[in-house]
């Protein structure tokens, strides 16, 4: 498992638009899963799930990334990535779970 938080400053919308857009076109096997959006009051939260063919791995990979922005506020996002491990009681190859990260930290 691969994690990336970060504070962000910008519109919410747009910033959402340009992560769903690059990671769906930086990959071809790229999809996105579900999603959700939560608003309340002038809280938004915004939830993506990814998945991608990992040829590293030789498996599929699963990014959750979560947007979070209380009025005017900075804009929190937190991206945890999974799935890229072959092991069965132990993580080991998980090149495929920090190059999905990394597609997201280039966007940004």
């Amino acid at each position: 498992m691969a994690k990336l938080e970060q504070v962000l400053n910008g519109d919410f919308g747009q910033i959402l638009k340009t992560i769903e857009n690059g990671i769906l076109n930086g990959s071809m096997s790229a999809s996105l899963e579900d999603s959700s959006d939560i608003f309340d009051g002038d809280a938004r939260c915004s939830v993506r799930v990814f998945e991608r063919y990992s040829y590293a791995g030789g498996n599929r990979v699963s990014m959750n990334v979560t947007l979070f922005q209380n009025g005017d506020g900075p804009i929190y996002l937190s991206a945890i990535t999974s799935g890229g491990s072959q092991a069965m009681l132990f993580k080991v190859n998980t090149l495929g779970e920090e190059a999905f990260l990394d597609k997201l930290r280039e966007l940004l």
